[in-house]
């Protein structure tokens, strides 16, 4: 039957679906429809809706207009709209539902009884008690077994009586529910003889009651006879927000006969006042009495009501106790003054009866997150993190073993204890070696102090070094993990390293690199000093636990507290160690320290000699420079003049004539090509010797001889000719002097793009030839560069020509003979100043007053190039295109003799 009755209301409900579609020509559902939708299971209801499109949320405003209910229409009531929307009864709209809740505290309780109205809908199954007073409207069943057998349902018509087939009527009204089925069972034993009864109430009938005061809809209500006061505070939408929740309050014939404090509900699960109702009662909501607000480091942050008696720490249990990191000796209360102010109470709630005022808020505040006894260990370790303190702890308790407490990467000469000296924070640094420490030397297995932060630096300073080093290790499972957390932190954790040191809260990691940039200028001595020596590298080419990166933040945290009292804490170090750069100042600094925080010494470092530069500040400031031997500082002899100061610079000299790996290279026609490493001082010719000397076919004329100086202060000079032409052409653009040019500004653009884009070549001209001969030599340099041509037969000739291009040398022919064989001159050339370059390099100027004389000055050779510039004139006088022409064929003709050979 059920089935059936299923499938039914699905065909009603399809002859419906039309009116509850939502579309232009959308229909208010009728009331039928609704209730034919009701009877549907949940679950087959939201399939329906969501294939149809139908909302659901509009049954809950289906009802009659006045306040009275029916019990049999379980949506009758409406939830609670949202409070600016009670009077038009609108929908909120998408923005409002998904609105987020400010953190104000909110008023405990009232919630409850605004949900969905079937939640406190009595269950037709429910267990009838006992004292259940019958009346009109109840239904029983009654079971006959025996001699007869039936099952009947009967109800209690309005005079109170029972009528049941074969029995005479039982008056029932008044009794309560157990002596009706005693009653039942007496009057069957005793007319049907044989026959015993069994007798269960059915539906309850339904009853009306008053809910009044401040219920969010006050009004009359159909409740079902075993519904209780808080069922009535449901139908009738809950509680207002002026309501109180702890003096519900049941009168009966005008007297109080229970009270309910909902809190005794919500928070002790007592619902021992929450008696059955009785038809014409009334559930009275006074106003709210004193309420107070708690908010901070407790459970549940809310507006709670109390009674007279009860006290903070009442308040504290409605609260659901403190939170683990509350700190309740400080808790705060404002409170309203009788002068129209607030005032401001602290109070220690641990264990305090303190009677609150209504208006009150209190705020339990949170306990510190700082550590009182321990340690932060943090670097290239393999456990990062916090570690308990115990008087007497020594570093060497950190790294007992330092293959496994320590990263294959980690520094194992250099690490660092800041300590805090002073409730401002301020700090001091220790220095100390780890492989040492673990080895329980004295000076270096130095005692740890609460709240003492341990910091462990890799011994490289690029990220590209450090995973090199990584890959070629043979790494144990647990440092092949921690290799790739490294990964991670250096992409997402970096921020550790700026927040492990307190800067104030003001003294964010940005502005904690300006103020080092800032208080960097007050220490020139170091900065100057160090200026040019240092590599430059991105911020994300770093390793991860490089001394750049880690030391960022404690040296701007020593910049900040240095003040006219107290000099900063830094140092620098340059010259032959690793890693150049400033330091912070340990206590009982001296030089073998700098050169461990430096990264140690070079190979190429001089031992018997190092410099300290002193800054000075007295009635003058003033630099001194202090000579220290470092092989007797490095060896731990105690002398003055081996202890470091603020703002000292220590400058470590290579060995004098250090050999380092100077390299020149040889190319082209010699018998052993390649690269070959020199010593200081070594020459061209020796070189040449060592090379095996020229082949048969070597060109020593037409040798290419370049020089990296040479080109850095050539490629300098283009870079400001380029600026400088372009910086003219605007202001004579300007001055319109260039307007009648017989070239556009497009023209002109492009020939500075040509110019800017020109490489120089650094070529040094060398008379080979001179040098074979042993007539001259030339010391080499590093990475210089020579390269001899196999034997030229051309002369090029290039510039403002017909044709350029290239012809066979003829030693009868001459510099007019071999233009001549280009075409000629063109319009624009400017013959006055026609030039050739030798195969060396040279350029020469041939004479004019012998141009076409047998016995010209200038003898062309195999490889000589004829330049033919353009006249200037054709650019209305621009002088400076003469020059950028001229440059541009040179740069063009060394650069072609170069590709070519």
């Amino acid at each position: 039957m059920k089935l059936i009755r299923i499938l039914l209301s699905l065909l009603l409900l399809s002859l419906a679906l039309p009116s509850f579609s939502q579309g232009a020509n959308t229909k208010t559902p009728t009331k039928q429809q609704i209730e034919q939708f009701k009877k549907l299971p949940k679950a087959q209801q939201e399939v329906i809706a969501k294939k149809y499109g139908l909302d659901l949320s509009m049954l809950d405003k289906q009802g009659g207009e006045g306040t009275e209910k029916n019990n049999d229409d379980p949506f009758s009531v409406m939830p609670r709209d949202d409070k600016d929307k009670k009077q038009n009864n609108e929908e909120l709209t998408d923005e409002e539902k998904f609105k987020p809740k400010l953190d104000e505290p909110e008023p405990f309780g009232y919630d409850l009884f605004a949900g969905e109205p079937t939640t406190f809908e009595p269950s037709e199954n429910a267990l009838v008690p006992d004292t259940y007073i019958v009346g009109p409207g109840d239904t029983f069943t009654v079971n006959l077994y025996g001699k007869e057998s039936s099952t009947e349902e009967v109800n209690v018509d309005r005079e109170g009586r029972l009528v049941i087939q074969k029995l005479s009527p039982i008056t029932v009204s008044g009794m309560q529910y157990n002596d009706v089925v005693k009653l039942i069972k007496t009057k069957v034993k005793q007319e049907i003889i044989g026959t015993e009864a069994f007798v269960s109430m059915g539906k309850t009938r339904s009853i009306r009651v008053m809910v009044l005061g401040e219920a969010y809809k006050p009004g009359t209500y159909t409740v079902p006879a075993l519904a209780s006061i808080t069922h009535a505070l449901f139908v009738s939408g809950g509680i207002s927000e002026i309501g109180s929740l702890r003096n519900v309050q049941l009168k009966r014939a005008g007297k109080t006969i229970e009270t309910l404090d909902i809190y005794d509900l919500l928070i002790k699960g007592d619902s021992s006042s929450d008696v059955i109702l009785k038809p014409g009662d009334v559930v009275f909501i006074p106003p709210v009495g004193k309420q107070v607000t708690i908010d901070g480091e407790v459970r549940r942050p809310a507006i709670y009501e109390l009674k007279k008696h009860e006290t903070a720490n009442d308040l504290i249990k409605m609260a659901g106790g403190f939170n683990a990191s509350a700190y309740p000796q400080k808790t705060i209360i404002e409170r309203y003054a009788s002068n129209s102010f607030k005032t401001i109470l602290q109070l220690d709630l641990t264990n305090n009866d303190q009677s609150l005022q209504n208006g009150d808020k209190v705020n339990v505040p949170e306990s510190s997150k700082e550590l009182s006894n321990a340690i932060t260990l943090l670097g290239a370790v393999t456990y990062p993190g916090s570690y308990s303190w115990n008087e007497g702890d020594t570093v060497s308790r950190l790294f007992s073993s330092p293959k496994s407490d320590l990263l294959p990467i980690a520094d194992f000469d250099y690490a660092l204890i800041v300590r805090e000296v002073n409730d401002k924070g301020d700090i001091e640094i220790h220095q100390f070696s780890p492989i040492l420490a673990s080895q329980l030397d004295e000076q270096n297995n130095l005692t740890l102090l609460p709240r003492d932060i341990v910091v462990v630096f890799s011994r490289y300073q690029e990220k590209a070094d450090e995973e090199i080093a990584l890959n070629s290790m043979a790494l144990t499972q647990e440092q092949i993990k921690h290799k790739e957390r490294l990964k991670l932190w250096d992409e997402y954790e970096d921020k550790q390293f700026y927040e492990f040191i307190d800067l104030g809260d003001s003294l964010d990691k940005e502005l904690a690199e300006r103020l080092a940039e800032e208080e960097s200028k007050k220490v020139s001595s170091i900065t100057e000093l160090l200026k040019g020596n240092q590599q430059e590298l991105k911020e994300e080419d770093y390793a991860v636990f490089s001394r750049e990166k880690l030391l960022r933040p404690i040296l701007a945290k020593l910049n900040q507290q240095a003040s006219y009292k107290e000099e900063v804490k830094i140092f620098g170090v340059r010259g032959e160690v690793r890693f150049e750069g400033v330091y912070p100042l340990p206590v009982n600094a001296t030089v073998k320290k700098a050169v461990l925080a430096a990264g140690g010494l070079r190979e190429s470092a001089y031992l018997e000699n190092a410099e300290i530069t002193r800054f000075t500040a007295g009635g003058k400031t003033d630099l001194e420079h202090l000579n220290v031997n470092l092989s007797q500082a490095l060896a731990g002899a105690e002398k003055s003049n081996f202890t470091i100061r603020s703002k000292d610079a220590l400058n470590i000299y290579p060995v004098p004539n250090w050999q380092k790996d100077t390299r020149v290279t040889l190319l082209g026609e010699v018998r052993f090509p390649g690269v070959y490493t020199i010593k200081k001082g070594e020459s061209l010719s020796s070189v040449l010797k060592r090379a095996g000397g020229f082949t048969e076919y070597a060109f020593p004329k037409g040798a290419i001889f370049t020089r990296e100086s040479i080109r850095v202060q050539e490629q300098e000079q283009l870079n400001k000719l380029s600026e400088d032409l372009r910086r003219d052409i605007v202001s004579k653009s300007f001055n319109n002097s260039i307007t009648d040019a017989s070239l556009s500004y497009s023209d002109m653009d492009n020939l500075l793009k040509d110019l800017a884009e020109v490489k120089a070549v650094g070529r040094l001209v060398v008379d080979l030839p001179a040098v074979k001969a042993g007539k001259v030599d030339i010391e080499l340099l590093n990475q210089d560069a020579l390269y001899i041509p196999a034997k030229q037969n051309n002369i090029s000739v290039i510039g403002e020509v017909s044709f350029a291009t290239s012809h066979l040398y003829d030693p009868s022919l001459s510099v007019d003979e071999y233009i001549q064989r280009s075409g000629g001159l063109r319009q624009r050339a400017d013959e006055e100043r026609i030039y050739i370059i030798k195969a060396s390099g040279l350029v020469k100027i041939p004479n004019k007053s012998s141009w076409f004389a047998v016995n010209n000055t200038v003898q062309l050779e195999a490889g000589d190039t004829i330049v033919v510039p353009l006249d200037s004139e054709y650019v209305d006088n621009l002088t400076l295109w003469s020059t950028a022409t001229q440059i541009i064929y040179q740069m063009g003709v060394a650069v072609a003799a170069i590709s070519s050979l």
